[in-house]
């Protein structure tokens, strides 16, 4: 997918634009962590979603040919968590609702789409849905997320790395 006017990439959990060094461990998103998925996420602006087309491999299977729950679930929490990118918050997920309406398959391709539902001061609600090329809903989820102050929350952390940098 090309960025274009009202799509752009919906890069990992950057704490600010300052601490470029810090690097995206996420292990859904984040291109740093040699383990993760490297899902690519792209916010449609006008369309107020997240978007990421993909292919589970086989090491992400739980029952024969198809995808664990948990791997579901992580998925789904990234589609949903990429959404508040739209308000302009950093938001941490607080409770999430899973639904698995049909096992998910290995080596197809999956379309993962979340959309804002409801604001309500530092409270977001989000929903995500992984789906087949045909549409079909494959599993779907409701998040509570709560936006945070990152300099408040991760600077011992973003001072820690900053000290072992130096060294």
């Amino acid at each position: 997918m090309r960025e274009t006017k009202d799509k752009k990439a919906a890069h990992g959990h950057a704490i600010h634009a300052q601490h470029k060094a810090l690097k995206n461990h996420c292990f859904v998103c984040g291109p740093e962590n040699p383990d993760g998925m490297h899902l690519k996420f792209y916010l449609d602006e006008a369309a107020r979603r997240a978007v990421c087309r993909f292919k589970l491999t086989r090491r992400y299977q739980g029952p024969p040919g198809h995808s664990h729950g948990g791997i579901i679930a992580a998925i789904l929490d990234e589609a949903m968590g990429k959404v508040n990118k739209l308000s302009s918050v950093i938001a941490l997920t607080k409770r999430m609702d899973v639904e698995y309406l049909k096992p998910v398959p290995l080596g197809k391709t999956l379309i993962a789409t979340g959309r804002p539902q409801h604001i309500e001061g530092r409270q977001h609600t989000n929903v995500a849905e992984i789906t087949n090329e045909q549409g079909e809903v494959l599993a779907r989820s409701t998040g509570t997320f709560i936006a945070i102050d990152p300099a408040k929350m991760f600077a011992k952390f973003v001072s820690a790395q900053k000290s072992r940098q130096k060294r």
